[in-house]
């Protein structure tokens, strides 16, 4: 969730090779009507209910569709919802769907399917599971209406609905959900695109269709919100083996947009007059974190989680990976990211960079050697992260174990309770700017990558959902930062921005963070 009153100027990051381009010859541009585009990684799972990974929460956005949505302003709006109604005590929510929304295999979406939907997602989602606490139930009232009779007021309804973070409530056809944790195998959304199966690839591309059967709101498209307005034939997500090969084939207009340019071809991108930049700057930027694994390992130890605090300087990593000052902020403490409405130093006293002392407080831990093992992912600029904070680790006394793979096999890893230690990671701020939405903060004592859990967050969690306005929601974000130091749920490594780049043959490009290609046309 992002507070209604925050304004969401997003920014753009990912992985930067410092090789020099080859500069070709561009190639005649490809019939009007189909675009390709390489974005942060290939898409490995495709249920969005199923992860947090942001490459699935794009495919998602495009493929199903929401019954609340953010637009740029952090404003909640109807999308699928036609609108609702709420009892004066607040229990009683009444929703109705818009006319004439259908899946992709033309049946209609009818309240039923969100009913199934929701309850599929509400026990897979921090916020979910908050909404699901003060829900007394969920049920159809006809083909277009559903409620939702709760015991106690939830006043974040709409934003939980309309939230954008990943997992992200997506409706999908009751028929195709299944039992238990298992993962949809059939894809099949309303959104404004389709998922064209027979065209997939793995490791070489994915082909989206525009929806035909698609009827987007009548107000203009707003980030994810409004109108989406397809004027595409056929998107085309292709995967590259790394960042230069990607920056090559933008120049050579053999793809059109690059979610994540390197930066230190950003000067030649920039010059080439068939080329826009799309540096975007604002209080969304992106937080990296060292994710650490509570439930095993040496940092099941809080004492040893604490040694991490002293062992991670910010300027050097971002130094490391190349990132310009403009990029970037100097060292944020703040978990609730910088030059945002909840930004606090609250309780980061003990995050001072002393390798020193750090190999003294761990020598007074129970640690014995034992192997951190850290996954990191392969070309990216995490993996740079993770390769500064295991030398620093090593000079402390840890026996430090970097296992380099792909992102996909990370989220498989990370999934298991044991086997691994910490990983290096980032995203988008819309995902960290909040105690309800952090990723390793909101996910408290949740079946979650890392398992970290503190009653005192659980209860403040809930006080922070009932807080009426921003300066009560700041006064209990600090107190959930100070608890969040002492428990280490993850050490931050750096707070940056990273601009897209694309051909200038595309219009209307959705300035965002989010790829996000419905208005778009060539």
């Amino acid at each position: 969730m992002v507070d209604p009153n925050i304004s969401r100027r997003a920014l753009l990051a990912a992985g930067a090779l410092a090789v020099p381009a080859v500069l070709g010859t561009p190639r005649p541009a490809r019939a009007a009507g189909a675009i390709t585009v390489m974005l942060e990684s290939e898409v490995v799972v495709l249920d969005p209910h199923a992860t947090t990974a942001a490459i699935t929460r794009s495919f998602g956005y495009h493929v199903f569709d929401t019954l609340f949505a953010q637009d740029s302003k952090g404003t909640i709006r109807p999308q699928m919802a036609e609108g609702h109604e709420v009892s004066a005590d607040g229990l009683e929510w009444r929703f109705t769907l818009r006319d004439g929304l259908a899946f992709h295999d033309g049946a209609p979406v009818t309240a039923a399917d969100c009913v199934a939907s929701l309850r599929r997602w509400t026990v897979r989602d921090s916020l979910g599971r908050m909404l699901l606490a003060a829900m007394r139930e969920m049920r159809a009232e006809d083909a277009r209406r559903f409620s939702i009779a709760l015991k106690e007021p939830f006043p974040l309804m709409l934003e939980v609905l309309g939230k954008p973070n990943a997992p992200v409530p997506f409706i999908m056809p009751a028929r195709i959900l299944p039992e238990g944790d298992a993962r949809i195998t059939e894809i099949t959304g309303s959104g404004p695109f389709s998922f064209v199966r027979e065209q997939w690839r793995t490791g070489d591309r994915m082909v989206l269709r525009r929806n035909a059967r698609y009827v987007p709101r009548d107000e203009p498209a707003d980030f994810l919100a409004g109108g989406k307005v397809v004027k595409l034939d056929e998107l085309v997500l292709k995967t590259m083996p790394d960042d230069t090969t990607g920056v090559n084939a933008l120049i050579a207009g053999e793809i059109d947009y690059m979610q994540y340019l390197p930066f230190d071809f950003l000067g030649v991108l920039g010059r080439n007059r068939d080329l826009r930049l799309m540096e975007l700057k604002g209080i969304d930027m992106f937080q990296g974190n060292f994710r650490l694994n509570h439930a095993s390992g040496p940092f099941a130890d809080p004492a040893v989680r604490q040694v991490m605090w002293k062992l991670v300087d910010q300027k050097q990593v971002l130094d490391a990976i190349g990132i310009p000052p403009r990029f970037r902020v100097e060292n944020c403490r703040s978990f609730w990211m910088c030059d945002a409405p909840l930004e606090t130093a609250a309780g980061s006293d003990v995050a001072r960079f002393d390798p020193e002392a750090a190999k003294q407080a761990l020598a007074r831990t129970g640690y014995k050697g034992e192997p951190v093992v850290m996954l990191e992912v392969s070309g990216s600029i995490s993996q740079t992260a993770g390769h500064v904070l295991a030398e620093n680790m090593k000079k402390a006394g840890f026996t430090v174990d970097e296992q380099v793979m792909d992102w996909g096999t990370v989220l498989a890893r990370r999934a298991k309770p044991d086997g691994w230690s910490l990983f290096p990671v980032y995203a988008n701020g819309v995902d960290m700017v909040s105690p309800l939405n952090h990723f390793y903060v909101a996910n408290n004592c949740a079946d979650y990558p890392g398992r970290s859990c503190d009653a005192r967050i659980t209860g403040l969690l809930r006080d922070y959902a009932r807080a009426p306005d921003l300066a009560a929601r700041r006064v209990v974000a600090e107190r959930i930062q100070i608890a969040a130091y002492e428990l280490v749920p993850s050490v931050m490594w750096g707070q940056f921005s990273r601009p897209a780049g694309y051909r200038a043959r595309l219009r209307n490009m959705i300035q965002s963070s989010f790829p996000l290609f419905w208005q778009v046309e060539v």
